[in-house]
């Protein structure tokens, strides 16, 4: 392997690292991800100015991101097994995902519209002062959707592929992208690489994703149309399969019209069925859960059969 462990080694690393994010959830203070976003901003201020902001974009993102990879391949080179099972357990967002979602259902069902839309402005960028209660758990619901693959699924992938420090990369460039890769003025010239390389890094987690929310799926078939015949209308190339397979897969109708900065933006519907409720933000947080679930056991096998194989042949 990339990370020098055996596939045994890394799925029981996975889990490690798994039952770690759910049992903790994030750092309460210090967390490693907080202080990039703070260092990035920094960056960014320093060399988003001048000319050549294509280039200026590229170099600032091999300094946010590569030295931090190398320092994270050294530390796991020395420490041992211990190093990726702490790397990835930093760079997961499984409960994090959770705490942040479940509370915007809780607060509809009692009929707190207010601190509803409070707690959903923390998780998605589209304006909520004015959201109905079906606004505010169809952006929950598509928010639980879309980040399960940038925050958990991607990251699994990757530490599959290189270990602890392949995960760190990978969460690294989806924070830069989540920070620099608008479509803005300011952001434009100076984002294109973090948008780039975070479709490429994205590009197969994204995938899968759509493939485990199809698997999970009450109506399979229905998500896996959702998947073709949506996705390809969608402005993000990885998020569309992503979202529209987990609509189709909750019987929901997302996507649609939402407002940004006191505008409304008319998007491509996702999904088939009826608008979300309350409940669904629930149902979306479950999908992903089983999915993360699917994913351990998968690695687990193929662990087992990998151990299995090298002690019959030793």
């Amino acid at each position: 392997m990339l990370a020098g462990l055996t596939m045994a080694q890394l799925a029981l690393l996975l889990v490690a690292g798994v039952v770690l994010d759910y049992l903790l959830g994030e750092a309460p203070r210090w967390h490693p991800l907080v202080g990039f976003g703070a260092m990035a901003g920094q960056v960014e201020r320093r060399l988003n100015r001048g000319p050549l902001r294509y280039l200026r974009g590229g170099a600032a993102w091999a300094l946010a991101v590569l030295p931090l990879t190398g320092l994270a391949c050294w530390v796991a080179t020395g420490a041992g097994l211990a190093a990726h099972a702490g790397l990835l357990y930093f760079c997961l967002g499984l409960r994090s995902l959770r705490d942040h979602s479940l509370p915007i259902g809780r607060a509809l069902d009692r009929g707190d519209l207010a601190q509803a839309r409070l707690l959903t402005a923390r998780i998605v960028s589209r304006d909520t002062a004015n959201a109905s209660s079906g606004d505010l758990a169809k952006a929950s619901a598509e928010s639980l959707l879309e980040n399960g693959n940038d925050a958990v699924f991607g990251t699994l992938f990757w530490f599959l592929v290189a270990g602890g420090p392949g995960a760190l990369l990978f969460r690294l460039a989806n924070t830069l992208d989540a920070m620099w890769g608008y479509r803005s003025s300011r952001f434009m010239a100076f984002g294109w690489a973090a948008a780039r390389i975070d479709d490429v890094l994205n590009f197969v987690p994204a995938r899968l994703t759509a493939l485990s929310y199809v698997l999970l799926a009450d109506d399979r078939k229905t998500a896996w149309r959702c998947w073709r015949e949506q996705a390809p209308h969608w402005p993000s190339q990885n998020a569309g399969p992503v979202m529209a397979s987990g609509a189709g897969a909750l019987g929901l109708a997302l996507g649609g019209g939402a407002v940004y900065d006191g505008v409304r933006e008319e998007r491509p519907p996702l999904g088939h069925g009826r608008p979300a409720q309350s409940g669904d933000i629930l149902r979306a947080w479950e999908l992903v859960e089983a999915s993360t679930i699917l994913w351990l056991a998968l690695a687990c096998m193929a662990g087992a059969n990998a151990w299995l194989w090298g002690q019959s042949h030793a």
